[in-house]
């Protein structure tokens, strides 16, 4: 049986949450692989809605072990706060496993987070301010804290004596702020220890004896293909690897294992944050598509950005995550338009590219070339099949699924379960 990879295809805020729970029942392991609690997926189940932060969206499927692996970021304050919401409406989070190698967000790494974007002022990133950031630069520094390190209090203290030489001179000689005590740190994290204890696994382990054993993996990207720190509009970007390999580096399963690159695709485009975005919309479409899709962010609230569809961008989610599959989301927020433009291509000082442009410099230049196609009226949030949708929506489907460069897996046509199309199976 496979390990399925669901990543996002733009700039994140596509709908993954959804296509996660779609999947759930079909699926034994849904795996968090990458980020932490700095973006969100909102689920709809019938009258419910469910924001998820940091907890993988197969939390809300009975009879699925939710994993959160090793390449994801930790604030164990907001896991529990997220534990105990969840089941405070009655949802069971006991399956819940959390691998022992992922690293730890420590109170210093928010408060750096914070003052550091203060300080950039004009050149903000754009971050949430929750610490990612510096947390997975401690990673890579190799002085960051990992979740094994909190059953053994010698190693906690002289990992955060480690990082606080440093990051205090910071704090006080840069930024004019307090200097962090050790035993502030040390005690916060330790009060998490009896509590999580029971959750921490070799996650890497446990998946593979799963996939050995016939089991269907699914892992569950954050963020999304733009926001890659490799691979999207760098540097405006999130820490990690949200592309399929990082699905791999962020679990433990290896390449040879994954059987579908499945990617999430709005049917227009939103980005959050700071950086280029070619089919921005500063009029009143925009803000029709911002009230439409209620495109407020489910971790911060922050308005969304919004622009027409990508294909540009739908070309290379394809080419460097390796899709398979697409499932598209939110085409009845489209609903009422004479007339919708894609974008097929960008113009950059009158030279025409129909991929990605190689420089920042150009892609913050590209002027979006658009090809315009018939909208329709009628609502089509009731359609359960691709013949229910009104000729113009089926036209506008197949068109967008042709210049993208992978099939059109799945169509949504509303917020709930329900509301789902499923053009051929993804599992």
């Amino acid at each position: 049986m496979p390990a399925l990879v669901l990543i996002g295809a733009q700039w994140g805020d596509e709908g993954k949450g959804k296509a996660t729970d779609q999947l759930g029942g079909q699926v034994d392991f849904v795996v968090k692989f990458n980020g932490g609690n700095n973006a969100g997926h909102t689920v709809v189940i019938g009258d419910e809605t469910y924001a998820l932060h940091l907890l993988p969206s197969g939390i809300l499927s009975p009879g699925c072990t939710p994993v959160i692996a090793n390449g994801v970021v930790i604030d164990l304050g907001v896991l529990f706060q997220e534990i105990d919401g969840l089941e405070g409406r009655g949802i069971d989070t006991s399956r819940l496993v959390v691998s022992a190698d992922a690293h730890v967000i420590a109170s210093y790494n928010r408060v750096l987070d914070k003052v550091t974007e203060r300080f950039l002022g004009s050149r903000k990133i754009g971050t949430t301010g929750r610490g990612i950031g510096p947390t997975y630069a401690d990673k890579m520094n190799r002085v960051g804290i990992r979740v094994q390190d909190l059953f053994d209090e010698k190693i906690l203290r002289a990992k955060v004596e480690g990082a606080l030489e440093l990051k205090n001179q910071v704090l006080v000689k840069v930024y004019n702020r307090k200097a962090v005590t050790v035993d502030s740190v040390v005690e916060d994290l330790l009060s998490y220890v009896d509590r999580l204890r029971p959750m921490v696994a070799d996650t890497g382990l446990l998946l593979a004896k799963g996939l050995d054993d016939g089991k269907t993996v699914l892992l569950e990207g954050g963020q999304a293909t733009l926001l890659d720190v490799d691979h999207g509009t760098y540097p405006f970007v999130t820490s990690s690897n949200a592309t399929s390999g990082g699905a791999c580096t962020g679990s433990g399963i290896p390449p040879n294992r994954i059987d579908k690159v499945i990617a999430v695709i709005k049917a227009y485009t939103t980005r959050v944050g700071e950086g280029p975005f070619p089919t921005e919309l500063l009029d009143e479409d925009g803000e029709r598509l911002r009230a439409n899709g209620h495109e407020y962010g489910t971790t911060t609230g922050r308005p969304r950005r919004c622009g027409w569809y990508d294909a540009v961008i739908a070309r290379y989610a394809t080419r460097v995550n390796g899709v398979t599959d697409f499932v598209l989301t939110k085409l009845d927020v489209l609903t009422g338009w004479d007339k919708i433009p894609v974008c097929v291509a960008y113009e950059v000082e009158g030279k025409r590219f129909d991929e990605m442009p190689m420089t920042q410099t150009d892609f913050h230049h590209a002027t979006p070339v658009y090809e315009y196609f018939d909208g329709w009226t009628e609502d089509i949030r009731a359609a359960r099949s691709f013949e229910d949708l009104p000729k113009n929506a089926q036209f506008y489907i197949r068109a967008l699924e042709e210049m993208s460069g992978a099939p059109f897996s799945s169509v949504g046509v509303g917020p709930d379960r329900e509301q789902t199309l499923e053009l051929r199976p993804l599992v």
